[in-house]
């Protein structure tokens, strides 16, 4: 068995990606929000203005908090809408973090979404003062409102709103889907089967500890390390030559 020190690259899910592309068209649909309420902000507050005319009622004040709370609101969702499109980002590294962070805010975001679709589909801009007194009635907003716009900002904007929530709610089940899940799941080191035929390295020996060479024949055994003593003087060795009494020794005398 060998153990593979690298992970290999997991591969995206298509699920996963159309979940981003889905967050990106929400950021794109809420920008595009926010251009035109920036572009009607002046006819909005002139349209409050003359709706609270002659009703006791300042109608420069109502018309700044109303136009505030329109922009500012737009502002929010748009700065949300960035914050997807950023997780959106790390959802595609499979950081299961960042798609349990998409699935908060989105949440967060598909509330803000779908109230203001609601609240535009059951009367359209409420004061919250009602009929009380000379205060204009929320149809008579709705309607100078109506008359100050260009006829084709309503429309469209409901468009935007029921598009970003079809978008953003899409995502959101995309990545709840259990085919999403392994790929969000914390990588772990596989295991490759040896290749027949494949050489491996192996262990290095331990340290402090020598190796042994590897001969062509039988293995020889390593001297113990004891030194070798010198052979004695030639003073201490006996004399080569013969003893006198052995026969044929002494040399014959001279005539």
């Amino acid at each position: 068995m060998v153990d593979s020190q690298s992970t290999p690259a997991r591969q995206r899910p298509s699920i996963v990606s159309i979940s981003s592309y889905l967050l990106f068209l929400f950021l794109a649909l809420q920008v595009i929000s926010l251009i035109i309420t920036l572009s009607t902000f002046g006819k909005t507050r002139d349209a409050l203005r003359e709706a609270y005319a002659g009703s006791g009622t300042d109608g420069d004040q109502v018309a700044d908090v109303f136009a505030v709370i329109g922009i500012g609101g737009s502002i929010v969702l748009l700065l949300l809408a960035v914050v997807l499109g950023v997780l959106a980002l790390f959802n595609n590294q499979g950081r299961n973090g960042a798609r349990i962070t998409t699935w908060i805010v989105g949440g967060i975001m598909v509330c803000c979404v779908g109230g203001g679709l609601l609240s535009n589909a059951a009367g359209g801009f409420n004061t919250g003062g009602g009929t009380t007194g000379d205060a204009p009635s929320p149809e008579e907003i709705q309607r100078r409102l109506e008359e100050a716009l260009p006829s084709w900002v309503t429309p469209v904007s409901l468009l935007l709103g029921v598009l970003s929530l079809i978008a953003l709610i899409t995502a959101l089940v995309l990545l709840a889907l259990p085919k999403a899940n392994p790929f969000f799941r914390k990588p772990t080191a596989g295991w490759e089967p040896p290749t027949p035929g494949a050489s491996y390295p192996g262990h290095p020996p331990a340290p402090g500890q020598p190796g042994y060479p590897q001969a062509s024949g039988e293995p020889g055994y390593p001297s113990s390390g004891e030194p070798s003593y010198p052979p004695p003087p030639a003073a201490d060795r006996p004399d080569d030559t013969p003893p006198t009494d052995r026969p044929g020794s002494t040399p014959p005398p001279s005539n």
